[in-house]
Formats: structure tokens, sequence, C-alpha cells
């Protein structure tokens, strides 16, 4: 038996935590993943997974042993990706998990773009608002659009993502501009429900303190297309990010209020698991994506209001 086969097959075991899991990401059957398991323990006297009936755990010397194996996988593929990039060639498949509404609007165009720059590399792409466990679940990196938490992933920061509060012009027309944020209070609300709710309308007052006021929502939604669509139908004021409302206001949909306001920050970020060489082609993907957001990003450009929101930036 093939010693990198057996390897392999250990530490998708151990990161996906079974055998079935294990040999369909692998492609090949549950006996031959039993099989190159035993004779990987076999060869090394030495048990590396305690089996029962309802799960696989890994013994001391099997955690030992997947820290290694892991980094003698990552420093092969990182060997044979560096070969290929020097002839402009990367290869393989690249698992990619991204939400839903930036990866529709943002990662598009840089997926094709992507591949048609890398005609042997192919591409699964995961687009939900859920937080995907990276190494249970196998993926090679996340893009995620928030404040880092602790984690013990490795982080690298793609764009600042700034948030813009708006309504359309017949909202606007018919209840008035909000000309301070205590004003919100008197206005009907969109939320979005994915965002703590203390933190839509947060705000750092002249004094460097954090300012929140809390309107009733009228309508809370998990997706903020639907939002967005229902503030250009004049059903109220939303709190977003200008990555998803920017061409609506480029095009007079919607109307940036309390623009002098520094409102809550986040930022996108590229995830992938710790413990790993950054293999060639995450590296040239997440190295593609911080070139086309740019800096800064092309969704901060309102138009009329694109000053107001480098200001803020300051």
């Amino acid at each position: 038996m093939d010693r990198m086969a057996e390897i392999e097959t250990f530490v998708q075991v151990a990161e996906s935590g079974g055998i079935g899991a294990a040999a369909e990401r692998l492609g090949v059957a549950k006996s031959a993943v039993s099989r190159r398991l035993k004779e990987l323990e076999e060869r090394l006297g030495v048990r590396l997974v305690n089996r029962t009936t309802r799960q696989l755990s890994l013994t001391d010397t099997g955690k030992t042993y997947y820290e290694r194996a892991v980094q003698i996988l990552a420093d092969l593929e990182d060997a044979d990706q560096n070969a290929a990039a020097l002839h402009g060639a990367l290869s393989g498949r690249l698992k990619i998990a991204a939400p839903q509404s930036f990866g529709v609007m943002h990662l598009t165009p840089a997926v094709t773009g992507f591949l048609n720059n890398h005609p042997e590399l192919w591409i699964d792409l995961d687009l939900n608002d859920r937080r995907v466990d990276l190494v249970n679940e196998g993926f090679d990196l996340a893009v995620r659009i928030g404040r880092l938490e602790d984690s013990s992933l490795i982080a690298r920061r793609l764009a600042p993502v700034r948030n813009v509060v708006c309504a359309s012009p017949d909202y606007l027309a018919r209840h008035g501009m909000p000309e301070r944020p205590e004003d919100l209070m008197a206005h009907t609300y969109l939320r979005y429900s994915n965002v703590p709710e203390r933190r839509v309308f947060s705000w750092i007052d002249e004094h460097g303190r954090e300012r929140v006021v809390n309107p009733k929502a009228r309508l809370v939604s998990n997706n903020g297309n639907m939002l967005q669509a229902a503030a250009e139908a004049g059903l109220g004021i939303i709190s977003q990010p200008t990555f998803l409302v920017y061409q609506s206001i480029r095009e007079g949909r919607l109307v940036p209020i309390l623009t002098d306001i520094e409102w809550w920050q986040l930022g996108a970020y590229a995830l992938y698991p710790p413990g790993r060489h950054l293999s060639a082609k995450v590296r040239a993907f997440v190295d593609h994506l911080a070139t086309c957001f740019g800096d800064p990003p092309y969704w901060d450009d309102l138009g009329d209001a694109g000053p107001v929101v480098r200001a803020m930036a300051s």
C-alpha cells in the first residue's frame, strides 16, 4: 500500500470523524478506508484511532501523528503547486464557503475570472449564510463578513465593510429625513437578523463613546437582498453594508441618511485552517480577491455619496 495514500486516508478520517465520511471525500469504498487505516496502524505498530460503534476518536499518539501528517500533505501539495505555478499552471480543487448575497454579487466575477486564468483548476463554491466548519467539512478557505472572533482559524483581511443607513426617496418624502440617530426611533425599521440587534444602529459619538439606538423592527429577515427590496419599495429604513446597496444608491433607488455618523464597521476576511502551509492555489485565489475588491473596495464608490463613505473610513 502506498504510504501517502495511507497518510491521506488517516487525515481524512481524523478530520471527518468517520470511515463513511472519509470514504466520500476520497471517492473510495468504505472498505478501502478501513483497510488503509488498519495497514497504517500495523506498519507503525501503534493504535491511532479509538473505534466505537458510534464514532471514531484519535488516541494521544494519533493526535500527534495527525499534526505531522497534515504538515506532510500540505508541504507536498505546496511543492506541487509551487512547481506548477512557476509555469503559470495551478491545478486541482478549491472548496470555498461564502455568504450568499456577498458571494452572488462579488465572488461571481472574481471566481469566473480566476477560473479563466487557470483552466486546470476547479472550484466548489458553497454559498450559504451558515458558518461552516472548515476542517470537518473539508473546506480550503471561507470568506466571511464580520468582526474577527477568537478562533483557531488563520485570517487575512480582504477589504473593509462599511454600513450605510438608507431609505427610498418615497419613504423619506412621506416620513421626513432623520437629522440625528435618535430620530430613528420614530421611523419604521427593517432589520437583518444575522447581526446582533444592539449592533444595527451603533456608532461612535464625538467623545469617542459607543452609542446605540434600537427602533422596533416592522420586518425582520436573514436575507439582505429581501430587506433591500423592501426598503426600495418604501417600507422603511435599513442599515446594510455598502457592498449590498451600492448600486441602488448610485441609481437613486435608495438615499443614504445620517452620513456624518461613523456607523459600526465590519470586514471581509479570508479564513483557512491552521497548522498547514497556505497552498499556492489558495494563496493565489486570496490575492486575486484582494486585487478584485480593491483598496478602498469598489462598492464604497456610491457616486455623489462616495466622498462621504471614504471620509467615514478615516
